[in-house]
């Protein structure tokens, strides 16, 4: 394999653009890019492997299983193979010399061989995604895929560099006065510290996937992909590419191998605690992220869990901007992400803007009627929302109208290409910040707790100090992935970032245009700061990288 000539240029790209933060996407993000005939070719390619069973070829296979169910409706009915752990993780490890020996650049090149060939697949990996998450087609199409794989490709640049941080072999030398100098000839290898175990997520199989996989198998590591057991097609899909990639570069294909799971069966919890395992990267639930940090005590453990993400509204000179943008802030994916902005904090007497002053209920009025025009035409809200991923999202927003008075209902969408989605647009409900108590409902306890889902929270306050205040203690105690603010005032912008430097929340300010406070671009923003109590780490920083490796040295005499 011509890695060096194919993939090294890519690679010192990646590296220049981690320093320079500039953007940068060698993955096209638009379906044609990829050829006339791609679109047909990667739906027949995801057609093809349902009903049928995935073979890999990998050790210990003790059965099959599978069960996923699209959220449009459709089963899959794809099974997989069920690992014996006990015959597959000695199996994994037996690689790893080789896999060492290799060293960062040779890694670093493999890694981006495995990301090219996902890359031209990428229609087939958007079915897979879109059947699986729920997503929207463009979305699946371009979070799961191009997004994804420039995090994935991120990973393995910070990897790199971490790395080569030491130098492989130093001589040294030291003077002894009149007598010969000390003289030793020191080797430096960067050593993977085991197995690493990638818990998948349902929502985001790909792109909260590929940065934890990536930064291990890049930094000498084996890893064990277990998906979430709704969403495992599109991470099996990855893994037969990796092993694949390895094999044809002489490298054993057990290093990178698939765990799925039967119905019940919690393989995680098992997996997480063995010996063998070194490493964990997981995107879920608080509880079973806190399980891990405490239980897992022989891994690095790397959690993205809940948060309440926030958005302080104080003024602004773009009120139609404003709106805009929290619509679709509001209504992508059905607020199915991690950065969807849940509370909005709004002074109740009301803001300063371009239109004139605004009162809280004008306020949150019009951020209603801005996202009923944005889903007002079906098929543009189908394209938006999606599907709701499963039942416990659903069950959320039916019970979120009777935490506070209702701002926007939300209404049922058919889906005329998959009758069985469950499409919803969001709810808007308005809780009164110096209220802990509405009709009975424990208000504070609502918007202090992740309502995953289409649901927001207008929280009415007395002053946007107290917002201030409020989003300081929701972020330590709770916190947050993103927070955004508006605001005309050059004291109020210096108040929030102080909140947001000291909490470690990442910050959006005043925006108005076509970015938005739940999207974050690989290679220049940070998803996540590893600072507070929604996420250990963040996406991606050396810090996430540096810790999946030792340094061995070898000392010889000269």
């Amino acid at each position: 394999m011509q890695l060096t000539e194919t993939h090294r240029p890519r690679l010192d790209q990646a590296l220049e653009t981690i320093r320079t933060r500039a953007y940068w996407s060698p993955h096209p993000e638009h379906p044609k890019a990829y050829g006339e005939s791609a679109p047909a070719d990667g739906l027949a390619a995801f057609e093809a492997l349902r009903g049928t069973r995935f073979e890999l070829d990998q050790p210990g296979t003790d059965g099959w299983t599978g069960a996923e169910v699209s959220p449009y409706g459709p089963e899959l009915g794809i099974e997989y193979p069920h690992p014996d752990i006990d015959v597959l993780l000695p199996a994994m490890r037996a690689g790893m010399g080789a896999w060492r020996e290799a060293g960062p650049e040779t890694r670093a090149l493999v890694c981006l061989e495995i990301l090219s060939r996902i890359s031209a697949r990428t229609h087939e990996f958007a079915h897979a995604v879109m059947h699986t998450s729920g997503q929207a087609f463009m979305m699946a199409f371009q979070a799961g895929g191009p997004h994804a794989q420039d995090r994935g490709l991120e990973a393995v640049a910070y990897a790199y560099e971490e790395q080569i941080r030491t130098p492989v072999a130093a001589d040294w030398s030291k003077p002894q006065g009149k007598r010969d100098p000390l003289e030793l000839r020191k080797t430096f290898t960067t050593a993977g510290r085991g197995i690493s175990l990638l818990i998948g997520c349902n929502t985001f199989p790909t792109w909260n996937g590929y940065p934890g996989l990536f930064a291990s198998l890049a930094t000498g590591n084996p890893v064990l992909v277990k998906p979430h057991p709704r969403a495992v097609l599109p991470l099996a899909l990855t893994v037969r590419v990796a092993r694949e990639v390895l094999a044809e570069a002489g490298f054993d294909p057990n290093l990178v191998c698939l765990a799925a799971e039967r119905p019940g069966e919690g393989i995680a919890k098992t997996l997480a605690v063995r010996p063998e395992v070194k490493i964990i990267d997981y995107t879920g639930s608080t509880g079973f992220g806190d399980w891990l940090e405490a239980n897992a005590r022989q891994a690095q453990v790397y959690t993205e869990k809940a948060g309440v993400n926030t958005v302080v509204v104080d003024s602004t000179d773009n009120y139609k901007g404003m709106l805009s943008n929290l619509a679709f802030s509001l209504s992508l994916y059905s607020g199915q992400m991690c950065t969807t902005p849940q509370n909005l904090l709004i002074p109740r007497d009301g803001i300063t803007t371009d239109a004139g002053h605004k009162s809280y209920d004008e306020v949150v009025t019009d951020i209603a009627a801005s996202v009923g025009g944005l889903l007002g035409d079906d098929a543009r809200a189908n394209a938006l929302l999606g599907a709701l991923v499963n039942p416990d999202v659903k069950a959320r927003l039916d019970g979120a109208t009777g935490l506070g008075e209702v701002a926007l209902p939300s209404r049922k969408i058919a889906n005329p290409e998959f009758p069985d989605a469950v499409v919803r647009t969001p709810v808007i409900v308005k809780l009164d910040g110096a209220r802990k108590f509405w009709e009975g409902a424990d208000a504070e306890a609502a918007y202090l707790s992740e309502c995953f889902g289409p649901v927001s929270f207008a929280v009415s306050m007395d002053s946007t100090a107290d917002a201030l205040e409020l989003l300081r203690r929701t972020v330590r105690d709770k916190g947050a992935m993103t927070v955004g603010a508006y605001t005309t005032s050059a004291e109020t912008e210096r108040a929030i970032e102080d909140v947001c430097l000291e909490e470690s929340a990442q910050l959006s300010l005043n925006l108005t245009g076509g970015v938005y406070v739940n999207q974050t671009a690989a290679f220049s923003d940070f998803h996540g700061s590893g600072g507070n109590p929604a996420a250990n780490a963040a996406l991606c920083d050396g810090a996430f990288v540096s810790n999946r490796f030792r340094v061995v040295e070898v000392r010889r005499q000269a």
